[in-house]
């Protein structure tokens, strides 16, 4: 009788639970955003907009203008539009928002509004968010991608000299070295 109430208990539960409550299915495909000469990373989540983004990016990047609104996002239009999936929420910090089915809103602050959730900026602090979207400028040229622009290495010559020299880690030589890691003899060194 036990295990009858806990099994009823549980889908009680299951069906009475707040779509809010669920937490969105992500993407593996990282989206990238580049202001300036600095890119991050946002996770995606899983829908209808997420998916026709990614698919217009593997035709190649998009570059957009936007503008700050206020002190608390940058906003402006994709020049396209994507399904919507609208839902009334608070944007947070780091949200990338989809408005009116063809805005992008990149948020720094706080906003409640009916959206569709794009994804999320991975790691940035609501002050570095700020820095990093030129809050308050306008005219923010802004460069979304699936490439972080960054290349791999697919293969290395190593010639080790062991004269005693500091090198950076990109291989320039250091005539006085501060603190920081440096390769002296083919080994890594902290200083």
């Amino acid at each position: 009788m036990k295990h009858i109430l806990l099994f009823l208990a549980a889908i009680l539960l299951t069906c009475c639970s707040k779509d809010s409550d669920i937490t969105a299915q992500t993407m593996t495909q990282k989206l990238y955003i580049t202001i300036g000469n600095q890119t991050q990373s946002v996770t995606l989540v899983d829908n209808a907009a997420t998916q026709e983004l990614v698919s217009r990016l593997h035709s190649g990047d998009i570059t957009l203008t936007l503008d700050s609104n206020g002190s608390f996002e940058i906003w402006g239009p994709l020049g396209f539009s994507l399904p919507t999936s609208n839902e009334q929420m608070t944007a947070q910090p780091g949200d990338v928002i989809l408005y009116s089915g063809s805005n992008i809103c990149i948020f720094c602050g706080t906003n409640s509004w009916s959206y569709t959730r794009l994804g999320k900026i991975d790691g940035l602090s609501e002050s570095e968010l700020r820095t990093f979207l030129k809050i308050g400028q306008n005219d923010i040229m802004v460069k979304l991608s699936l490439s972080s622009g960054t290349t791999a290495i697919n293969s290395a010559c190593s010639t080790v000299t062991e004269d005693g020299a500091y090198h950076s880690l990109n291989g320039q030589k250091v005539v006085n070295p501060s603190k920081g890691i440096y390769i002296r003899n083919g080994k890594k060194v902290i200083l």
